[in-house]
C-alpha cells in the first residue's frame, strides 16, 4: 500500500496530544513522502466563537477552513511538519458534536486519504458510552486504515 495523503484528525484545544500526533504524523508520512491533511470539526458555536475571536468579517464568507488555518495549535502543527520537510493541507467541516468522527470519516473518504489518524485518551467503557468518542467512531467507519495514538 502507498501513501499519498494521510489524514491527522486534530482537536484545537489540545496542545500536548498534538505533538504527539505531530510526531506520529511525521514517523509515517515522512519516509512515504505523502502530504498530511490536517482535519478538524467546528460545533457551530465554536466556530462562530473563532470567526469572532479572529476578527473575520460577521457577514463575509468564511470557511471552516479558512478558520482552522488561523488556529495557533494547527498554524504550529502545520509547521513542525513543514520543518520535516512535510506538505500539509488543512480540512474543516462543522458538526453537532455527536456526529465529529462521522465527519472526519467522511473527510477522509472525500480526500481519498490512504490513512488516517486519531488521538484519544483511554476511558472506561461506560465513560464511552456516556460521552461518545470521535476517535472510536473513526475507527470503526472510515474507508482506510485508521491508526490511533493514546494521548494523555
Amino acid at each position: 500500500m502507498s501513501l499519498e495523503t494521510v489524514l491527522v484528525a486534530v482537536d484545537t484545544d489540545e496542545g500536548e496530544a498534538i505533538d504527539e500526533l505531530a510526531e506520529t504524523a511525521i514517523d509515517i508520512a515522512g519516509p512515504a513522502g505523502a502530504t498530511v491533511a490536517l482535519g478538524h470539526v467546528f460545533s457551530e458555536k465554536a466556530y462562530e466563537d473563532a470567526r469572532e475571536r479572529l476578527q473575520f468579517d460577521p457577514d463575509g464568507e468564511v470557511t471552516p477552513s479558512v478558520v482552522a488555518k488561523r488556529n495557533v495549535n494547527i498554524r504550529e502543527f502545520r509547521e513542525t511538519l513543514s520543518e520535516a520537510g512535510l506538505t500539509s493541507t488543512v480540512h474543516a467541516r462543522l458538526g453537532n458534536g455527536s456526529d465529529d468522527g462521522d465527519r472526519l470519516a467522511e473527510l477522509a473518504t472525500e480526500i481519498e486519504a490512504d490513512l488516517a489518524i486519531v488521538g484519544g485518551r483511554g476511558r472506561t467503557p461506560a465513560g464511552k458510552a456516556v460521552f461518545g468518542s470521535t476517535a472510536q467512531t473513526v475507527l470503526l467507519t472510515a474507508d482506510c486504515p485508521v491508526t490511533f495514538v493514546r494521548t494523555e
